[in-house]
Order: structure tokens, then C-alpha cells, then sequence
């Protein structure tokens, strides 16, 4: 609203008198061009259209003059006249600007008025008013400043500038607390101290600052005035806060709600003591009661059902017509709480003879008495719909609302209970409700019903309640016709009642029902169904011939054999489901379009197969035709493209690769090569155009792949042919390459010993070893064993199983001589030598040694000897196996026989002396090393005599 201006006659008269030219001062003149700039902005604000957004240039402007002017306080009276002048100026410009906006925005859609550069020009006129103070001849000055700022302060709350709205209650609030409350007489200035104390409460409720909030709703209490309508608004804020503190679910808010309700209830009750007129005596006591019942619900949710009761009780004292619909529901629930049930039934048949309660509010209280209540109150829960019935004066429409009501068919999920189905059931089997029923003109609210009952149904059959459902079917049954048009309809019904019969295995109530349906409606469905009666029944033979008659419906879709095949997994009968997959795939090389990939098909197959042991071949033959049905369309046709594509891709590699790891496990060797040279192919397609990644899979693949074949050699006793050869020196040629390109030539950087393991560098070595011992091929041998032996993969346990291999079988001494000297030298180099496997290894290479050069004298036997003296040398006894170090000195010895007998006195010594040697340094030959040293004796003295020919006694260990 609009401010009046000052115009007492004095006012005006010294407004007149200061506007005459006479001189002036300098800080005159400062003012008046001070003034001039703020009535110039204004005048811009009065002359502008509502239509265009406000600039923010005035506000900006009003500002800065504000700010000069309020730095030359104090001003004279004449000044201070000037600045409310032109602060009341500018508030009405600003209340004509709403107005206008106001009515603009009634026909057509236009910007909120309550825009932030409009509240910036009433923050402005109130500064204004603020800036000049106190007028003489003005009375109240401080009262009108603040109302400005009250007013400024409610439209920045209305815009949610908290910090704004805050900061003009606090200036209003310091401007009125210098008047004393007990002398303002007028009821508009009174109302304004309780207003701004109000406001300043729901700014601070606002910032989540509850209890300054409260505190300052608690001081506005001193400034009723003795007023109803003072009392009814501050009653009026504390049931605000209260219902905000619940709408926010805290912890600790049905107390902290509590405590606000029942000072709103207070102040209500104050305010009825003091009304005096009939009008504001009704409006209290309808928010006293109001207030109560709210009270009660949250003494409901708190549990304290007592309070309940007890506040139920006082609100029924009134006369009848004051006496609200939830009373009743209140306080059954709260009766329901107390387990007393025969009250709560009072309250719930009471309910049924009052209509001025709404049907929501009564079928609320009856689900609140179903939870309580269960299967105790079914018959009572019967007598009070009967009652309802009556109640509802009987048209179709209505009876559908309640059975939907009552059911809990909301359009989601049925939630009700068996209980709750029985008496709808019984309900819409009665003849009287039937009868509504009857007749074209309520065919709507037919059809109405039969959806609410076949939704129910269909709500219990999906939890698996098939005693409820089949019953809510056959009552839905009821509200379809015996005509030509509903005969799909009942076909259906028929259909579905069989679907609950074979939920609950009655397997012929269910094929009766199924052959009803199909002399209504011939179709897939029915085939269907009666493949899951064969299911049932565990008949396989009868449920694969069914998969072949449902193919031939005439409205078959290939999707029912992906349907079959999941119900007969659910059922545990994989060969059915093999079946049906195995029909589905024969779709897909006739070029039609498929609603499932047939990867898809084929990975379910797989699956299902893997599930039983014993399987493999089966599995292996739909692997393998994934493989060439990926060759045949492109891997990223069969596959599909993207990230599912290589989803698709990885779960048939992987899969072929498992596969071949567990037949290997199982000494499956044949299986486990087909598998893997299958996963090295699949590796090796190209996924999105890319292939290389793969590389050391597919060399992993390869290289099993060959060891599983030279291993199912073995297990079978027979040789492999010279085309399986020539096949597996292909695999080696490819996964030779691989190994180069990943290894760059034949070391392995740190990395890709990481990828690439090393043992299957070995098995890679030992595999190409064998096939090239086949081809008698013993230069690449001994190139290839040296090439593993530079290599980072290289360890000593793989030296020394190479160097046995070449021992065994067509033996390459060369070889095992190479890879047994380089894993002596490694394993002496390490920090704690493996001493058993040297002296394993020294005995092999003797024994080479031997073979390569004869029995007769070589020195690289003795070196040989020698080496292993050394190493026996400095090592605790036991360090060096006793067996190997005795068999070394007795074959030393030993050696020495043949150049005694030969005349051969120094090669005979050399043989004697280090065996000698060596049986000093092996406990346990004390005996032989007594026997040894006489021999020695002895034979230094018969050399003194030419006595050479005496045998050297042999030792055996």
C-alpha cells in the first residue's frame, strides 16, 4: 500500500518557507546537491514501466548519493524534512510498480514482481528514512522507520536473501526497542512490535538457527496485548515450526514438534479467553481443535497411545458438529495400539454408520485394522464391508472404488494379504454386487472390476501365492460375459487359471483348464503350458517332442524356444534346455532377424553344458561353431562391436582356455589340445580391428596346445603320425614368432617375464626340443636349448630338467652336457647352492663325460673330480650329500685300476690321489680311507722295487 505523505499545515508551511531562495551555505548547498541527485534517481523510478525489468543503475546511484549524504550528519530540520519526503517518494513508486506488475501478471505469464532490484529500492527508502531520524512535529518517526525496514525485510525473506531480511528486522527492531511498548496505544503499531518479532523468528528458522527462532517467538509472548488476533498469529508460527520440524525426519523432532504444538494450543486457549466476538471466538476454537488433533497424531507416532485416547476424549466433548472425520480413526489406531481390539472394532463399526467420513479416511482405518488384527478380524472385516456396501448407496462405480481400495490395487503392487483377498472375494462374489453389474450401461465399470480383481490376482501369482491367485482368477471370471466379443478374454482366464494349477502341481486341473482355453483360443501359449506340464513331470522325451509341435503354431515366435529353454533350466532339466537352444540356433542360418545374438545362444549353451560333467564334447563341437560362425560373418557381425562385442569376444577365449586347463588337469590331454588350439584362434581374431594385444595369449594357447598333444602321445602309447607332426611343427612356428616378436629376439624384458611366464618359456623349449628330436634336427637342439639358457626366463630347475631330457630318449650329449654345466655355474653362483641338485648334476656330467670320450684317461673327467673337491672343500659336514660324495671317491679310486695295470704310474696316482682326497672330506669313510692310504703305501714302496703289477683294490659303496 501506498504511504501517505506529510502534509500537516506546519510541515508543509516549513517545507515551503526552506524551498524560497535565500543564501546559503557551503554545507547547505552540499545537501540540496546531494538531494537533488536522489530525487533526480527517483523521479527515474516513478516514470518507469512496470513491462521492462528495473536497471540497476538507480539503486546503484541511490546508494552512493546515500552514502555521501549519511557521512554530513547531523542535518537540520528543514534537510531531514526533505530526505522522508523523498524516501516516501520513492516507497510509493515502488508500491505503484508492484501494483501494476500485480495486475499485469493476472493475464499473462510475466517475471515474480518481487524481483531483487525492487527490494533493493525499498531497503533504499527505508535507509532513507533511517538516515534523517527523528522530524520535529512527526510523531513516532521511529515507528514508521521501522515498519519500512519490517516491510523491505519481509520481501527479502520472500526472496530467500536471508542475510538481507535478517539485517532490516535487526535495524527495525533497534529503532522500536527505544520506545516503551507499555505507551503505544494504537493497534497497528502494536501489531507491527509482534509482526517484527515473528518475522525475525522465521528468518532465524530459516538460517537453521531453531533456537534463536524459538527464543524469539518465546519474547513476543510480552507483546500480545491482550489481542485474539495477537495470540491466533504467534499460535499460528509456532504450528508452522512445528510441522516444518516434521517434515524433516530428525532425530529428536516428534518431541521437539510435540513442545511446539502444544505452545500453539496454549496461545489458542489464552486467545479464546480473551476474544470477544462470536467470529473469533469460532476461528480459535477451530485451530485449538485443529492443533489438538495434530497433537494426537504425533502422540500416535510417538507410540504413546494413552495421550492419544486422551486428547481423542477432549475433542469429542464439543457438540456433535464439531467433531472431525479422523477422530474415529485416531482413535481406533490408537486402541490398536493398546491391543485392546474390542474398542478398536467399536471405532471401526462406528465408522461404517458415519458419513461425514471420507471413504479414503475409512478404508485407511481398515487396513490399519487388518495389519493389527490379521486373520482374527476376517469375519468382522466381512460384516463391516457388507455394511459399507449399504452404505454406498449401491452403484457399480462405487463398488469398484471399495474392492479397489480395499485390495490395495493402486496401479504398482499389490501389497494386501490373504486376508484382504478373502474378503474382497467374498464381497464381489455376492449376488447383490453382482447384480450392479448387469446390463450395457455398466459394461465401463465391468471391465473396471475385472481389472481390479485380475490385477490382484496377478499381484499374488508373481509372490508365488497360488491358492490366492487361482481364487481372485475364477472370481474375475465372474465380470467377463458369455459372448463372442469376450471370448479371447476368457480364453485368457482359462489360460491363467491353468499357469496357477501347475504352480501348485495339480497337473490335471491344469491341462483341463489349458484344453478350455485352447477350444476358445488356439495359440503358442497353450503349447507352451503344456510343455511345462511335461516339465513337471520330468518327462524329457514328452517335452522336446513338445518344443517341435510348438514350432508349428501358427503364431510361434522363436522367442518361446528362449522361453522354453529357461524353464527348463529352472527345472533342472538341461537336456530340454540343450534342446531348445540347439532348435533356437537352426533359426539363425536362414538369415531372419532375431530378437536374441546368437553368440548369446551359443554362450547359454556352453553354459549349460559345462554344468554336467562329461560334457566336454558336446561342449567343444558349439565352441568350435562359434569359432566358424565368427569366421563366416566377421567377428564383429557375430561378435557385435563395441564393448559388448568384446565382452562376447573374451567370454569364448576364455572360455576355450579354462576349458583346456581343467581337461589338462584331468589328464584329458587329446580334449585339453583341442580346447586350447581352439583358444589360441579365438585370440587371434580380430576384435575391433585389433589383434596384436592378444599375442601372448595366443602364444600361451600354442604352446599348451602342442605339450597337451605330446602328452596325449604318452597316454595313448601311439606315435604320432607324420601329418600330426608336421601339424604340431606349424603350432611352434607360430608361437615361435610370437615369443620373438614379444621377447625382441630372445631375451625378455622384466615385463614381459611378468606377461609371459617363465615356466612357459620351458614348456615352449622342451616341446620344440622333442619335435625337433623327431626331425633329428640335433644343431637346432642345441641352438634352441642355448637360446632359452640366455634368456631372463631361464632358471636352473629348467637347466637341469633340459639337461635329464637330453639324457633320456634319442639322447643329445651335447646338449646336456651345455645345459648341465650352465645350471652347475648358476647354482653355484647363487648364495645358497642346492647342493643335492650338484651333485646330481657333477655325477650326469661325469657320466657324459664318459660317453663322449671313453673310458680312458680325460682330463675333463678328473677336471670334473676336481671341481667337485673343491666344492666338497670348506662345506659342514652333511652339506654335500654323503651318498654323491662317497660314490665320487669310490669312482675316483676306482679309476685308477686300469693305468696300474697299464704301467701307467702317473695317471694312476693322479686317479688314487684325488679319490683319496675326496674320501678325506666325506664322513662316514674312515674305513675306506684306512684301506685306501695302506694301498698307497704300499704301492710307494713295490715302485721301489719295480713291483708294478699288483691289482688296486676296488671299493663298492
Amino acid at each position: 500500500m501506498r504511504i501517505d505523505e506529510i502534509s500537516t499545515q506546519e510541515l508543509g508551511h516549513k517545507l515551503h518557507h526552506d524551498s524560497q531562495p535565500k543564501p546559503q551555505s557551503q554545507s547547505q548547498h552540499h545537501y540540496h546537491h546531494l538531494l537533488s541527485q536522489i530525487e533526480s534517481s527517483i523521479s527515474q523510478a516513478e516514470n518507469l514501466s512496470p513491462e521492462k525489468p528495473l536497471p540497476t543503475t538507480i539503486s546503484d546511484d541511490l546508494r552512493r548519493s546515500l552514502t555521501q549524504l549519511a557521512q554530513s550528519q547531523p542535518f537540520p530540520n528543514s534537510i531531514k524534512l526533505l530526505v522522508w519526503k523523498l524516501s516516501f517518494r520513492l516507497w510509493n513508486a515502488c508500491v505503484d510498480l508492484s501494483n501494476a506488475a500485480s495486475i499485469r501478471s493476472r493475464s499473462s505469464p510475466s517475471p515474480s514482481i518481487l524481483a531483487e532490484e525492487h527490494a533493493k529500492l525499498r531497503h533504499l527508502a527505508a535507509d532513507l528514512l533511517s538516515v534523517a531520524g527523528g522530524v520535529v512535529g512527526v510523531p513516532s518517526p521511529e515507528i514508521k522507520s521501522a515498519s519500512f525496514y519490517h516491510k523491505t525485510g519481509v520481501i527479502w525473506h520472500e526472496l530467500r536473501k536471508f542475510e538481507l531480511a535478517s539485517a532490516c528486522f535487526e535495524r527495525a527492531t533497534d529503532l522500536v526497542s527505544k520506545i516503551d511498548a507499555s505507551s503505544i496505544s494504537s493497534a497497528g503499531e502494536r501489531k507491527l512490535l509482534l509482526d517484527l518479532c515473528i518475522a525475525r523468528s522465521r528468518t532465524a528458522w530459516e538460517v537453521s538457527d531453531r533456537n534463536v527462532a524459538v527464543a524469539l517467538l518465546n519474547r513476543a509472548k510480552s507483546l500480545l496485548f491482550g489481542s485474539p488476533e495477537h495470540h491466533k498469529a504467534l499460535a499460528n508460527q509456532y504450528s508452522v515450526f512445528g510441522k516444518s520440524v516434521l517434515s524433516k525426519d530428525e532425530s529428536g523432532a516428534l518431541n521437539e514438534a510435540l513442545r511446539l504444538m502444544n505452545e500453539a494450543l496454549d496461545l489458542y486457549e489464552k486467545g479464546l479467553r480473551a476474544a470477544r466476538t462470536r467470529e473469533d471466538m469460532l476461528e480459535l476454537k477451530g485451530l485449538k481443535s485443529k492443533t489438538l488433533r495434530f497433537i494426537s497424531a504425533v502422540h500416535l507416532q510417538m507410540g504413546e497411545f494413552e495421550s492419544v485416547i486422551k486428547c481423542v476424549k477432549v475433542l469429542r466433548e464439543g457438540d456433535n458438529e464439531d467433531r472431525h472425520p479422523s477422530l474415529p480413526v485416531l482413535a481406533m489406531k490408537a486402541w490398536l495400539g493398546l491391543k485392546r481390539y474390542v474398542e478398536a472394532e467399536k471405532e471401526l463399526r462406528g465408522m461404517v454408520v458415519n458419513k461425514g467420513i471420507p471413504e479414503g479416511v475409512w478404508v485407511s482405518a481398515v487396513e490399519a485394522y487388518f495389519q493389527a488384527a490379521g486373520t482374527a478380524g476376517a469375519e468382522t472385516a466381512k460384516e463391516v464391508f457388507l455394511g459399507l456396501l449399504g452404505r454406498c448407496s449401491i452403484s457399480a462405480g462405487a463398488a469398484v472404488r471399495v474392492a479397489h481400495r480395499v485390495v490395495g490395487n493402486d496401479g504398482s503392487s499389490c501389497e494386501g494379504s490373504k486376508v484382504r483377498a478373502k474378503v474382497v472375494a467374498e464381497l464381489v462374489s455376492d449376488e447383490r454386487v453382482i447384480a450392479l453389474f448387469s446390463g450395457e450401461a455398466a459394461a465401463k465399470q465391468r471391465m473396471a472390476m475385472h481389472a481390479v480383481l485380475w490385477n490382484c490376482a496377478a499381484d499374488h501369482f508373481r509372490s508365488k501365492d497360488y491358492e490366492t491367485s487361482a481364487e481372485m482368477f475364477e472370481k474375475s471370471m465372474l465380470y467377463v460375459p458369455y459372448d463372442i466379443e469376450n471370448r479371447i478374454l476368457r480364453g485368457k482366464g482359462f489360460r491363467v487359471l491353468g499357469l496357477c494349477h501347475l504352480g501348485l502341481s495339480r497337473l490335471d486341473q491344469a491341462l483341463e483348464y489349458i484344453n478350455e482355453s485352447e477350444k476358445l483360443e488356439p495359440n503358442i501359449a497353450s503349447a507352451f503350458l503344456k510343455f511345462k506340464i511335461y516339465l513337471q513331470k520330468n518327462d524329457q522325451s514328452g517335452a522336446i517332442n513338445q518344443i517341435q509341435a510348438m514350432t508349428t503354431c501358427s503364431d510361434f515366435s522363436p522367442d518361446f524356444l528362449s522361453l522354453s529353454a529357461h524353464e527348463a533350466i529352472a527345472c533342472h532339466v538341461l537336456p530340454v534346455a540343450v534342446a531348445a537352444l540347439s532348435n533356437l540356433l537352426n533359426f539363425y542360418v536362414t538369415g531372419k532377424s532375431m530378437p536374441t545374438a546368437e553368440v548369446v545362444v551359443l554362450r547359454t549353451l556352453v553354459t549349460i553344458l559345462s554344468q554336467e560333467p562329461n560334457n566336454e564334447q558336446e561342449v567343444l563341437k558349439f565352441v568350435k561353431r562359434g569359432f566358424n560362425r565368427a569366421s563366416e560373418l566377421g567377428p564383429d557381425c557375430f561378435f557385435g562391436k563395441g564393448e559388448v562385442g568384446r565382452r562376447e569376444w573374451n567370454w569364448f577365449a576364455v572360455s576355450s582356455w579354462n576349458f583346456g586347463i581343467k581337461s589338462g588337469k584331468e589328464m584329458k590331454f587329446q580334449l585339453c589340445a583341442d580346447f586350447l588350439r581352439l583358444a589360441s584362434e579365438f585370440y587371434g581374431l580380430p576384435v575391433d580391428g585389433q589383434v596384436d594385444g592378444n599375442n601372448v595369449m595366443v602364444c600361451k594357447s600354442l604352446i599348451l596346445s602342442v605339450s597337451a598333444i605330446l602328452a596325449s602321445e604318452n597316454q595313448r602309447k601311439i606315435a604320432l603320425t607324420d601329418v600330426e607332426v608336421k601339424q604340431t611343427v606349424e603350432l611352434l612356428d607360430r608361437a615361435g614368432k610370437l615369443l620373438r616378436s614379444i621377447s625382441v629376439g630372445t631375451r625378455l624384458n622384466d615385463d614381459q617375464v611378468n606377461s609371459i611366464e617363465a615356466d612357459l618359456f620351458f614348456v615352449y623349449t622342451l616341446c620344440a626340443y622333442n619335435i625337433q628330436g623327431r626331425l633329428n634336427d640335433l644343431g637346432s637342439q642345441l641352438l634352441l636349448v642355448k637360446n632359452f639358457a640366455s634368456s631372463k626366463a631361464c632358471e636352473p630347475k629348467y637347466l637341469l630338467q633340459i639337461g635329464l631330457n637330453a639324457l633320456q630318449g634319442p639322447p643329445n650329449h651335447e646338449v646336456a652336457a651345455f645345459a648341465l654345466n650352465e645350471c652347475l655355474t648358476a647354482l653355484l653362483s647363487s648364495p645358497l647352492p642346492e647342493y643335492q641338485s650338484v651333485a646330481l648334476i657333477i655325477r650326469k656330467l661325469i657320466a657324459v663325460a664318459n660317453v663322449r670320450r671313453g673310458d680312458a684317461d680325460d682330463d675333463a673327467v678328473y677336471g670334473m673330480y676336481k671341481q667337485a673337491y673343491r666344492i666338497i672343500v670348506g662345506l659342514k659336514d652333511g652339506d654335500y650329500p654323503i651318498e654323491e660324495g662317497k660314490w665320487l671317491a669310490t669312482t675316483a679310486w676306482n679309476r685308477a685300476a686300469l693305468p696300474v695295470r697299464l704301467g701307467q704310474i702317473d695317471v694312476a696316482k693322479k686317479w688314487m690321489n684325488i679319490g683319496l682326497e675326496l674320501a678325506m672330506r666325506v664322513p662316514g669313510m674312515e674305513s675306506y680311507r684306512a684301506s685306501m692310504e695302506d694301498f698307497v703305501g704300499g704301492f710307494e714302496k713295490e715302485l721301489c722295487v719295480q713291483n708294478i703289477g699288483k691289482n688296486v683294490p676296488q671299493l663298492i659303496v
